[in-house]
């Protein structure tokens, strides 16, 4: 059984058994939250989140891209986020590749070169500094105010708020 048919099979067991609000697409608690794909990062358990509470942005890294300040530009003007929370983490995979290296990589696999960025990186909290920093100075987002990153700790599951930079 591939993991699509599990899936498959576990959502036709649980069915209208899953819990939570499905009446709105309107986070209640008005955040979003934007992290890595790392499976080892379980943000409903972490931050002790109900169904339905925040918008969950997921990508290689937890780092904002054009497609997250796309995704978050909708959060806030349509679906009434105000905070967004930035959560990268310790033991990433984005430390050990670098842009150059793996864009050689796909350009020898493929014979393309991807134009877009990797956004490897070695330092997590200054690129944490830097995802906050594009968010709020994103002229699509009317809530940059509200912007504040952490890094996850996947050893301990504790987080660390990231202090920005004085201007």
């Amino acid at each position: 059984m591939t993991a699509i048919d599990l899936l498959l099979k576990r959502n036709a067991e649980l069915g209208d058994a899953v819990t939570g609000d499905r009446s709105s697409p309107r986070p209640s608690q008005h955040v979003a939250i934007l992290t890595c794909m790392d499976a080892r990062i379980r943000v409903f358990q972490l931050l002790g989140l109900i169904e339905g509470e925040s918008h969950i942005l997921r990508n290689a890294g937890g780092v904002v891209t054009d497609d997250t300040i796309r995704s978050l530009s909708l959060s806030q003007r349509k679906l009434g986020t105000r905070e967004v929370m930035i959560i990268q983490h310790t033991d990433c995979g984005l430390n050990s590749v670098t842009d150059e290296g793996f864009k050689d990589e796909l350009e020898a696999d493929t014979g393309l070169r991807p134009t877009w960025a990797v956004e490897a990186f070695r330092d997590v909290e200054a690129s944490v500094r830097t995802s906050c920093r594009r968010l709020q100075q994103s002229p699509f987002l009317p809530h940059r105010d509200m912007v504040r990153g952490f890094v996850y700790d996947v050893h301990t599951g504790r987080l660390s708020e990231v202090p920005q930079a004085a201007e």
